[in-house]
Formats: C-alpha cells, sequence, structure tokens
C-alpha cells in the first residue's frame, strides 16, 4: 500500500515538473522571438546617423 501512494506522489511530481519545464521553455521561446523581431526591425535604422 505504501508503494502504490509514493508512486503516485512521484509520478505527480514528474507531471508537474515537467508541465514547469514545458512552461518554462514556452515563455524563453516567446522571449527570443520577440527579441529577434526587435533585432529585425533595427537592421538599417543604427548605421544611418
Amino acid at each position: 500500500m505504501a508503494d502504490n501512494y509514493l508512486e503516485r506522489k512521484y509520478e505527480a511530481y514528474m507531471e508537474r515538473k515537467a508541465a514547469a519545464e514545458k512552461a518554462r521553455r514556452a515563455a524563453w521561446k516567446k522571449r527570443m522571438d520577440a527579441y529577434r523581431k526587435k533585432l529585425a526591425g533595427q537592421d538599417g535604422s543604427d548605421s544611418v546617423k
């Protein structure tokens, strides 16, 4: 009985861990896409000075 309890707790922990990692990666990708878009918009504007 204790083994089943521990297994369920561990599986729940691993699911939460995987969900957190997925959210972290999605947030990083969103920030990187915004940064790339910002760089693309600045291509020639700084060299004209």
